[in-house]
C-alpha cells in the first residue's frame, strides 16, 4: 500500500502541469517566437537556445543528449536551421571526419529576439508582482530545476517517466519562458 501524498506535493505537481501545458501550447509560441519575428517552429527553439548557451560549436549528438531527444530529431532541425541561415557547420577540431554546428550571426540575433520577446511577455504577466516577489520566484524555480536535475541522476537528460522529465532541461517550458535552465544562467 502506498503512503499518502502530501498536499503540497500534489499542488506543486498540479501547478507544474498547468505551467507546462500553458507554455507549450501553440498560442504561447505565437506570443513569443513568432512575435519576435523569427519564423521557426517550436522544436527549433530549444536547439537554438542550447547553442547560444554553449561555449562553442557542438556536435549534433551532443545537442541530442543535452536536449534529451533522439539524434535524428536534431539532425532534421540542424538541416532546417542551416538552410534558414541560423546555423553554420564548422570543422570539428577533435575529429576531422566530423562537423560541429554553431549559431550564425542571424542565429544569434534570432535567439536574442526570442529571449527579448519572452521576457516582455513574462514582464507583462508578472506586472503586478513586486521585484522582491519576482526575485524570490526566480530563486525558487532555479533551485527546483537544479534539484530535479540532481534527482534525475543526470543534469542533461532527465529520466523518462520521472516528474521532472517534462519540466526541466533546455527544451523545457521553464527554459522556453526564461531563456535558460538551471541556476541563473542566461
Amino acid at each position: 500500500m502506498s503512503s499518502p501524498v502530501p498536499p503540497d506535493i500534489v499542488e506543486i505537481e498540479r501547478a507544474l502541469s498547468r505551467v507546462a501545458h500553458m507554455l507549450t501550447r501553440f498560442r504561447q509560441h505565437d506570443r513569443t517566437v513568432v512575435a519576435a519575428g523569427v519564423p521557426v517552429d517550436r522544436a527549433a527553439v530549444p536547439l537554438l537556445r542550447a547553442l547560444a548557451e554553449n561555449e562553442g560549436p557542438m556536435r549534433p549528438g551532443e545537442l541530442a543528449v543535452r536536449l534529451a531527444v533522439e539524434a535524428p530529431h536534431v539532425t532534421r532541425q540542424v538541416q532546417r536551421l542551416e538552410r534558414a541561415g541560423y546555423l553554420e557547420r564548422v570543422p570539428d577540431p577533435d575529429d576531422r571526419r566530423c562537423r560541429r554546428v554553431r549559431l550564425s550571426g542571424s542565429g544569434l540575433a534570432a535567439v536574442e529576439s526570442i529571449r527579448a520577446s519572452g521576457r516582455r511577455w513574462i514582464t507583462g504577466a508578472l506586472a503586478e508582482w513586486s521585484p522582491a516577489e519576482r526575485e524570490r520566484l526566480a530563486g525558487l524555480v532555479n533551485r527546483m530545476v537544479d534539484d530535479f536535475e540532481a534527482h534525475s541522476g543526470n543534469a542533461d537528460t532527465p529520466e523518462a517517466g520521472t516528474p521532472d522529465a517534462g519540466v526541466t532541461g533546455a527544451g523545457s517550458p521553464a527554459a522556453a519562458a526564461s531563456g535558460h535552465a538551471g541556476s541563473g544562467r542566461s
